[in-house]
């Protein structure tokens, strides 16, 4: 009787176990496109056998359902994804860049410049003539406009990195509060011996995608909690406790603007970090990266362009005379500092209300004289940056070239790391992805182990009767 029983118990257990398996199948399929997942699989082991002289089997029974992941191919995807929102980050600021200093375009600085030093050349040939006088005030209030438009152009582009950033931030923030859940669920489920699968699969998505916003490290510690740092001293995720990151504005240092600076406070009542510096990689990292160090500087150069010509301008301008025999005095009106230059450049007014001001003549009493316009004219080839070894042309077109340079940089390492990228996510899909053939297969399999548990029941239970008989014979 007790080995009948035994029969009808460990065919069962058997249908038990298929029922699981089928339904991990199940759960596998309905995952097939969910992002991050990774198919699950039902261990089933042999139960203890029993007995002393003879040991009997005791059929089988549920292990675990495990999930097929290999960590380190894990951990190499979140740092191509590092690696590739970087690149992107930088690609996409360097093109808007590249489209604002486009000089093919009529409105470009450097072409503004050129109109204003050819003005002064065709003065040079008729200095009396007062429409040549006008076409020089002309291009000169153009070329102030275009630094003006040229200014703000590129202002736009940090504001806008400001706002990108900005967001970026509040997804740092929201990713890192879900994994501070997922680590409570996740201890919580495998204190009691069970597997967290989903969890696990959540948070580890979750971690790669934070780790294309901003460069990480995170390490598993006991009870499966994870630990995130952001740079190289923002705790963002410890245990059950998340921190936020936070935008303010610093003052900028040297010739550059105002930005926004990301901030950390290890403790909620704590002093403010400024961790801005840390973030190398990453959506993040790209964006400050170009911001500071790109955008930043250009708009430093520029001031720098604009503020020498001026300054050479005027010192030229106020070695002549006007067409009045009067002693010329400045051509522009600079600001006092250099870095608020392209805003605050202005032609001087007293030009403005008369072009017979403008000194084209080296002596008093010499309407013909042109020697101060050749002089002024000539200042475009002069070398008058990078202590004196450079030309207007040759500075811009060395910050032309730098920018293309970086931008043509930032879009290999895009198409780079894409490849990089597609690939591990292949060997991933190919790893722990679900394949509709291979689980149609196993489900076969299990229908049919389901069948033949259920016949193995349905004999048991026929020997059972027959035992049963035996008392009416």
């Amino acid at each position: 009787m007790s080995r009948v029983w035994s029969v009808m118990d460990i065919g069962q257990r058997a249908m038990m176990n298929s029922q699981k398996a089928l339904q991990t199948v199940s759960h596998n399929v309905s995952n097939k496109d969910t992002e991050g997942y990774s198919r699950q699989r039902v261990e089933i082991k042999a139960s203890p056998p029993s007995g002393l002289r003879l040991r009997y089997g005791q059929g089988a029974y549920t292990g675990a359902i495990t999930r097929v992941n290999n960590p380190h191919l894990e951990k190499q995807i979140a740092g191509e994804m590092n690696k590739l929102g970087g690149a992107k980050a930088q690609a996409g600021t360097l093109a808007r860049l590249e489209d604002v200093m486009n000089e093919q375009q009529e409105s470009g600085v450097h072409k503004k410049i050129g109109n204003f030093f050819n003005a002064f050349r065709e003065l040079s040939n008729n200095p009396e003539n007062f429409a040549l006088r006008n076409q020089v005030k002309d291009s000169a209030e153009e070329m102030t406009r275009s630094f003006k438009d040229l200014n703000g152009a590129l202002g736009g582009i940090l504001s806008d990195a400001d706002y990108e950033i900005a967001v970026r931030i509040g997804e740092v923030n929201e990713i890192t509060k879900e994994i501070a859940d997922l680590n409570q669920k996740i201890q919580q489920v495998e204190m009691h011996a069970r597997e967290a699968n989903d969890e696990r699969d959540r948070r580890d998505l979750l971690i790669k995608k934070l780790s294309g916003l901003v460069n990480i490290r995170h390490a598993e510690g006991d009870g499966g909690i994870v630990t995130i740092t952001a740079g190289k001293t923002a705790v963002l995720v410890s245990g059950y406790q998340q921190r936020d990151l936070f935008l303010d504005k610093v003052p900028g240092k040297g010739d550059k603007p105002p930005s926004m600076s990301v901030f950390y406070r290890s403790t909620k009542n704590g002093t403010a970090h400024d961790v801005t510096n840390q973030f190398t990689g990453g959506t993040l990292g790209g964006l400050i990266s170009v911001r500071d160090s790109v955008v930043g500087d250009l708009i430093g150069k520029v001031n720098l362009m604009g503020y020498t010509i001026a300054s050479e301008v005027n010192e030229a301008h106020r070695s002549g005379f006007d067409r009045y025999s009067g002693a010329g005095g400045d051509f522009f009106i600079l600001p006092d500092e250099m870095k608020d230059f392209s805003n605050g450049v202005d032609v001087n007014p007293y030009i403005k209300g008369d072009v017979g001001r403008i000194a084209a003549a080296a002596a008093t009493n010499s309407p013909g004289d042109n020697r101060v316009a050749n002089i002024i004219s000539m200042l475009q080839y002069k070398k008058v940056f990078a202590d004196n070894t450079s030309s207007l042309d040759d500075f811009y077109g060395a910050m032309m070239g730098e920018v293309g340079i970086l931008a043509a940089k930032a879009n290999g390492s895009v198409e780079a790391q894409g490849s990089n990228l597609a690939n591990l996510e292949k060997l991933r899909e190919s790893i722990s992805g679900v394949s509709l053939d291979e689980e149609a297969a196993k489900m076969i399999e299990y229908q049919k182990a389901y069948d033949a548990s259920a016949r193995l029941i349905r004999t048991a239970d026929e020997m059972m009767q027959t035992v049963l008989n035996l008392k009416r014979l």
